[in-house]
């Protein structure tokens, strides 16, 4: 996903150091849309783990890169979006693996819900090789051979959320501070050992990927449906407006966003409402009638069953 930060890029970017120690260097990245930290732990030379948690909708990826690198990339909550060559995009959800090794494969990427947190894996293969082949060959791994099976095709791998997946990486999210820098060793080995193992033929056939042109649309209704939150349209209107078939218009948009439509303007306006119900005063019958919901029954229903608690109930908990 990304590699270590230049002086030029810091300066150029939005990106700063936060803490910066002898294996562990912490970065932050700022916009307009939000902001992310990125924290990278060096596990063995040439090979280190990256803690990325995301609220921001785009981020910079001018990052060093090197032709002789893997990243290896688990989304552990919300949503990644990569933009490929070829005019094509390809969208992580909970669970899901995504491994490259070209960096002009990934063009850029981004995060179409704002919400995002996952590990990435960086291997620089030649620097990895000359310090650690010792370990490496220990353990029947062969880093070359890994690196070829991936720059012989598109130099990507993509595996939906399995089993053997979140046993490799639940851990990682949970580990004890005292033990961290050792099990970092032991689960990359183990991440190493499932890869070199994996048919790449057969599991990493599927890559469910969109044209840039249904991104688009799908954006588009995603921003036209927000910016008219106290509007409510049936999917034959956006349809007509946007001149996209039903069809590709709900699959292109689950595509992107990971849910339906209706679904996620459903929970766009609780959160809106309860960002309206933590800074100001206004009746909840207001509110509900900004987010679109002239019953408020119907509102106090909604923003239950998506925020967990009445509206009523929700402000009263506020400081």
């Amino acid at each position: 996903m990304i590699g270590l930060v230049d002086e030029k890029v810091l300066r150029d970017n939005n990106i700063s150091i936060l803490k910066s120690e002898k294996d562990c260097t912490v970065y932050k990245m700022q916009d307009v849309s939000g902001e992310g930290t990125m924290t990278w732990y060096k596990v063995f030379p040439g090979i280190y783990l990256s803690y990325n948690d995301f609220h921001m909708e785009t981020c910079c990826s001018a990052f060093k890169r090197e032709t002789d690198i893997l990243t290896i990339d688990h989304c552990r909550q919300g949503r990644i979006e990569w933009e490929l060559t070829k005019n094509r995009y390809m969208y992580l959800q909970e669970g899901d693996l995504f491994i490259n090794s070209k960096d002009y494969q990934a063009v850029g990427f981004g995060f179409p819900i704002k919400h995002y947190h996952g590990i990435t894996v960086i291997i620089y293969i030649n620097e990895a090789l000359h310090f650690e082949k010792s370990i490496l060959e220990e353990f029947s791994i062969d880093l070359k051979s890994l690196h070829k099976a991936f720059t012989s095709g598109e130099g990507i791998l993509f595996m939906r959320a399995m089993a053997s997946i979140e046993h490799i990486f639940s851990e990682l999210y949970t580990v004890s501070p005292e033990i961290r820098n050792h099990y970092f060793k032991i689960k990359v080995l183990e991440l190493l050992l499932f890869l070199s193992a994996f048919e790449m033929p057969m599991q990493g056939s599927e890559r469910p990927y969109l044209p840039k042109n249904q991104v688009q649309k799908a954006k588009a209704i995603m921003k036209y449906m927000t910016d008219h939150i106290d509007e409510h349209f049936t999917l034959e209107e956006l349809s007509l407006r946007f001149k996209v078939s039903l069809t590709t218009m709900k699959s292109s948009f689950k595509g992107v966003y990971g849910t339906s439509i209706y679904s996620y303007m459903r929970m766009h306006r609780m959160h809106i409402a309860a960002k309206m119900l933590k800074e100001n005063d206004e009746r909840i019958t207001t509110i509900a009638s900004k987010v679109g919901y002239s019953n408020p029954s119907k509102f106090s229903a909604a923003f239950k069953d998506i925020i967990g608690i009445s509206p009523k109930d929700y402000r009263k908990q506020m400081p």
